[in-house]
């Protein structure tokens, strides 16, 4: 009798078990980010260290990024679960080439490219830089540099190459350069310069930047997972950016040797200033949020230059159904 009712006991509760979480009990998830680990991807780090995808059924390892390393390849290929999409140029190039994937949240409000500039009177805005030599790096030509070519003005004649060297920078006191707001700024204070920050987001560019990227296959399959993750992610933004973030850093420094102290408190300090995690939109509606009218005005700029086409599915580059209501 008590053989069968612990029996019947431990039926119930493995019932039960399997009906309270989100996800399978320790689901796995390999996750790819888009660089080597830095502060930008300290929400992730967070929701590791300080059990937030653990205590959703999840069980994450994160990939860090680098060089060579391309994100778009790995998630159409099935290589990893999930990946980080650094704009919304990575989710349109996959619909494009046929590959089912989509964005479910965006980590960040605004992307955090940049241009700067020496200290300067004659550069109050990036209406004031047409006609001017920029260096910007050759991928960039495809990106960003559309939407100022469209919005601004800007001419190919003003491409200077970047090879990411800042030498040529730190010498011309006359240069415009492009960078990564938490990047190339804290690399010339070192040497003693204060450059002039011009993040473009806050001169329109419409792009989202580190965004979740899920193959469509577990989006039907395991909702459960994908809505999991998303929450653990957002519990770990906020938690990274405004609690004990010692053991995130730790775990950053210990993927990345050439992450320090200094630069992963500039990263923290920087996202903080400008918003780019809970800013624009996130400011009202969370951090992670996406809109349709934003993805459509970014993409119907890119329609008018021509970088799409004007029948792409829009709406399969991005599903708004994971997102806190």
């Amino acid at each position: 009798m008590r053989t069968a009712l612990m029996g019947l006991l431990a039926g119930i509760g493995a019932a039960v078990a399997l009906a309270a979480g989100p996800a399978a009990a320790d689901e796995k998830i390999v996750f790819a980010t888009d660089w080597k680990a830095e502060a930008e991807h300290g929400g992730f780090y967070q929701a590791v260290v300080k059990g937030f995808y653990k205590k959703r059924g999840l069980d994450v390892t994160i990939h860090e990024g680098g060089p060579g390393i391309d994100n778009q390849q790995l998630i159409a290929a099935g290589a990893v679960d999930m990946a980080l999409g650094s704009n919304d140029f990575f989710l349109l190039n996959l619909v494009q080439a046929g590959a089912p994937v989509k964005a479910v949240m965006a980590t960040f409000q605004k992307d955090p490219q940049i241009l700067m500039t020496h200290p300067r009177d004659d550069i109050k805005s990036l209406a004031d830089m047409k006609g001017k030599p920029i260096m910007v790096a050759d991928a960039t030509i495809n990106t960003f540099w559309v939407w100022l070519h469209a919005q601004y003005g800007f001419e190919d004649t003003q491409i200077r190459k970047y090879t990411f060297n800042m030498a040529p920078f730190l010498v011309d006191k006359t240069a415009i350069q492009q960078g990564y707001l938490s990047s190339e700024p804290f690399i010339v204070g070192k040497e003693g310069i204060t450059p002039k920050v011009f993040l473009l987001a806050d001169y329109g560019y419409p792009s989202y930047a580190a965004m979740v990227m899920v193959p469509q296959k577990l989006i039907d399959s395991k909702p459960a997972v994908v809505k999991a993750f998303v929450e653990g992610t957002i519990e770990g933004w906020h938690d990274y950016l405004y609690g004990d973030n010692k053991a995130a850093n730790e775990l950053i420094k210990k993927d990345n040797p050439d992450e320090s102290d200094d630069i992963i408190a500039y990263g923290i300090a920087k996202m903080k200033e400008y918003g780019i995690v809970d800013g624009g939109d996130a400011a009202k509606s969370g951090i992670g949020v996406m809109t349709d009218a934003k993805w459509k005005e970014f993409f119907d700029i890119m329609v008018k230059q021509k970088v799409y086409p004007a029948d792409l599915n829009l709406k399969a580059a991005y599903t708004l159904d994971f997102l806190p209501k």
